[in-house]
């Protein structure tokens, strides 16, 4: 009997994983003296005394996935999602989705001490995010290729080789400066 081509791409080793229990840190890593906390089955990031900037980071490597989460901004949102990423002490190698205020590039890509934003988001985009509200982020790296989606939205599709040679953990990040709060929730990865 011929495989069906849905049962040539299923393999087993490759599974969803759900990045936080809901009920503790575990398979997560604090970098910094930031507020990394669970509160009613959610994840929350919240600035501390030192305003400095935060990580939470994942334990494990994630080369090429399709990650699904939700955030809600409590207040300024100038947090993100990295992907491929390192972090030494509070300084972070690797890329970033931005989850920002309103007209802050939201689901666009920004790599910290090199080049800069990568993406932006244009004008015509930026309505998607919905401040107050729950927000559904998705992002997906596959080799070279980077895709974001905001809502259901696509913010950005590019290719960069760079990225494609990276390797790290998924890590949440508080911006420096304070007054920041973001809960996180539903972060289920799918490795490809």
């Amino acid at each position: 009997m011929a495989a069906r081509p849905s049962d040539l791409n299923h393999d087993p080793a490759k599974k969803t994983v759900k990045l936080f229990n809901g009920k503790n840190l575990d398979g997560w890593k604090i970098h910094g003296t930031e507020k990394w906390y669970v509160d009613k089955g959610e994840l929350v990031c919240e600035s501390g005394p030192d305003k400095k900037y935060g990580y939470l980071a994942t334990d494990k490597f994630y080369k090429n996935f399709d990650l699904s989460l939700q955030f809600l901004q409590e207040s300024n949102g100038n947090s993100g999602v990295f992907f491929r990423s390192t972090v030494d002490g509070t300084k972070v190698q690797g890329w970033q989705v931005e989850v920002a205020p309103p007209n802050h590039d939201t689901g666009g890509v920004y790599e910290s001490y090199k080049r800069g934003w990568l993406k932006q988001i244009s004008e015509e985009e930026e309505g998607h995010l919905k401040m107050g509200e729950w927000n559904k982020l998705r992002i997906r790296v596959e080799g070279d290729h980077v895709q974001t989606w905001l809502n259901g939205h696509p913010m950005v599709d590019f290719v960069d080789e760079i990225i494609g040679e990276g390797e790290g953990g998924i890590a949440l990040r508080i911006h420096d400066g304070g007054g920041i709060k973001v809960r996180w929730k539903n972060l289920m990865l799918k490795e490809l």
